[in-house]
């Protein structure tokens, strides 16, 4: 979903998150927010990555439509890509809508033109899940993103990715160096587990960077 929001200006860092609702709701909810800066001074939007369920949108959504005025606040969160890091090597790892923030992370360093190499493990339960799927893959076939996807449900036969959960096998051909800067995003178990694993592959809890939802 994308939220114009016209000359006006919104300033946030990469992975940040911001609240949001239909105006005149009383509830307001945090999303991540899957644009990078540059992407919004640029195009004078917002862009949010948000599951629909089965009633739909949401309570704080209901009625939405094009054209419509949604209330934003923030932004918040200190889930974020640093400035200048010291690192040369990045890991997103990445779980169902969990890539949200970190998709905001990778363009953005992108257009920073940040030095080093970036690594990105992007765990769904089916292909039909995965977000941003086709760009992911465009970055990864530039030579810019080394991309590894994992299913963890239904899957067709055609399935070339990796499947089932994230393991420490799978994590470790993308961690080059113990100085790897991490970032993980997505279900509670996920992100109980991967930290866990990256300390086990020497990874120093100060450069793993995590996110829940």
């Amino acid at each position: 979903m994308r939220l114009s929001i016209g000359t006006a200006r919104f300033d946030y860092t990469a992975g940040q998150a911001a609240l949001i609702g239909l105006a005149g709701q009383p509830h307001l909810v945090p999303y991540s927010i899957a644009s990078a800066p540059e992407e919004t001074r640029r195009h004078g939007w917002l862009e949010f990555l948000i599951k629909l369920e089965s009633n739909g949108w949401g309570p704080h959504l209901t009625g939405i439509r094009r054209g419509a005025t949604v209330a934003v606040e923030g932004p918040a969160g200190s889930f974020v890509f640093p400035d200048r890091p010291a690192e040369r090597q990045f890991l997103f790892v990445a779980g169902g809508t969990g890539i949200a923030p970190l998709r905001s992370m990778i363009c953005h360093a992108y257009s920073t033109r940040q030095p080093g190499r970036l690594h990105l493990l992007y765990s769904a339960r089916t292909p039909s899940d995965f977000a941003y799927l086709t760009e992911l893959r465009r970055h990864a076939r530039a030579g810019r993103l080394e991309l590894a996807l994992t299913a963890t449900r239904e899957m067709p036969d055609r399935w070339r990715g990796e499947r089932g959960r994230i393991k420490a096998t799978l994590l470790a051909k993308l961690v080059e160096s113990a100085e790897t800067l991490c970032f993980v995003c997505g279900p509670a178990a996920m992100v109980d587990d991967v930290p866990r694993m990256l300390l086990e592959m020497g990874v120093d809890r100060s450069r793993i960077r995590i996110e829940e939802w």
